[in-house]
């Protein structure tokens, strides 16, 4: 059940807060294909089923960003912020990598809230911590920093 905060106030009471690990998500190859679709990436690696059964994880793995845009649903699994005007993704830094994820495989997000600090225009910088698990695997899919800035209500 994901934590609900209202307002700037007790957004700012977040920082170093371990906020847990979401619910597993399998990748399919449907996923894949449908983000291939979006992102206009068909390297065979993702997409051509056949040729990823003879190369090197013996089946398609999923694109990492795709794996990392799934930060925004499973992050909803953790926080729920209400009481504010509006949020903005910032963007993300060190952004990584370290294991494919197969297609058949399943993923679920571990986030921590790393850094809280004040912005322009009575805003809140919240940096999160985000680590995808694979299941099964020492190395995690994807390890990055998300940046949200939150703004009051007008």
């Amino acid at each position: 059940m994901a934590l609900t905060v209202h307002g700037m106030a007790e957004i700012a009471q977040l920082a170093g807060r371990d906020l847990g690990r979401s619910r597993w998500r399998e990748v399919t190859q449907e996923l894949v294909d449908a983000f291939a679709d979006v992102s206009g990436d068909y390297q065979w690696i993702h997409t051509d089923t056949e040729r990823a059964a003879r190369g090197p994880y013996g089946r398609t793995i999923a694109h990492g960003y795709m794996i990392l845009s799934w930060g925004v649903p499973l992050f909803s699994e953790l926080l729920r912020v209400s009481g504010v005007g509006m949020a903005l993704n910032y963007g993300t830094d060190r952004v990584r990598f370290p294991a494919p994820v197969p297609v058949g495989s399943r993923v679920r997000l571990h986030a921590e809230v790393s850094g809280i600090r004040q912005v322009s225009r009575g805003g809140i910088a919240m940096t999160r911590a985000f680590t995808f698990e694979l299941e099964g695997s020492e190395k995690p899919a994807c390890v990055a920093q998300s940046l949200t800035h939150f703004y009051p209500a007008a």
